[in-house]
């Protein structure tokens, strides 16, 4: 299998992705510690994928979304974003939403946790 069709693979057969640098346990830049931070701490159930452990899940992932940057967030095998843009979702509550819309659970008190740490 190459690295396209497991990336489809990864995406389509769980709920919640993260392509990242390290893992959710041991992150391995900021950017991804960041984004694993608020999905652990919001309680999400998420896959993980080391984008360093395969220099082609690494590659193919920037290709597979044409988002050159990770980490990447999918929800449902749709593309939500990198570490900005997931950021801006979790402090406007658009992330919540989007959870809410694609019947995700999450911790709704540790979301707004966040938001008035940041307020």
């Amino acid at each position: 299998m190459d690295a396209k069709d497991q990336i489809k693979k990864t995406v389509t057969e769980n709920e919640v992705v993260l392509f990242m640098k390290g893992t959710k346990d041991m992150p391995q830049c900021g950017f991804s510690s960041r984004v694993a931070g608020v999905l652990n701490f919001m309680g999400i159930d998420y896959a993980d994928v080391n984008v360093l452990a395969d220099a082609d899940i690494r590659q193919g992932i920037k290709d597979y979304s044409d988002w050159p940057t990770i980490p990447q967030l999918y929800v449902k095998g749709e593309f939500v974003g990198g570490c900005d843009i997931i950021t801006e979702m979790t402090l406007s509550g658009e992330l919540d939403q989007l959870f809410e819309s694609k019947g995700v659970s999450y911790n709704k008190e540790a979301a707004d946790q966040i938001r008035a740490a940041n307020a």
